[in-house]
């Protein structure tokens, strides 16, 4: 093997290995966000409407939303889990309209994934708190 054809083929290699390197760097951003996140979404109407909020909610400092502070309380109070936030007395119209939400990221360490769909906005703002109020 002459020095040009060993030069191409190690240049090659480094080149492969650092593509290769990059690659699952970039798909692990995510995973790797420090501290406490999730990536919230909520579909107004069933889940084929286009009528979709989403928003990233960071919680050292909390932000994301108008309501990242208090979200981010109710969430810590939880452990970071949506499905024991407490759930407040309220009396909501009977007005079937649908709202799904989705929420997945990291909290304490752990993974965090939550699917839920409510009868209406007041149902929902009554389960979830603050987690979900992207539109106030």
């Amino acid at each position: 093997m002459t020095y040009i054809t060993r030069a191409t083929a190690a240049a090659g290699a480094l080149l492969a290995a650092g593509l290769l390197a990059a690659g699952p760097a970039r798909a692990a951003t995510h995973d790797t966000q420090p501290g406490n996140w999730l990536y919230l979404t909520v579909t107004k109407g069933d889940a084929r409407s286009g009528d979709t909020r989403d928003t990233l909610l960071l919680c050292d400092p909390p932000q994301g939303h108008a309501k990242a502070a208090d979200a981010c309380t109710q969430l810590a109070a939880a452990d970071g889990d949506i499905g024991r936030i407490p759930a407040r007395n309220v009396f909501c119209p009977m007005i079937w309209a649908p709202i799904t939400v989705q929420a997945q990221g990291r909290w304490g360490g752990r993974t965090v994934r939550f699917e839920e769909t409510y009868a209406s906005r007041c149902v929902m703002t009554a389960r979830t708190g603050a987690v979900f109020a992207l539109d106030d």
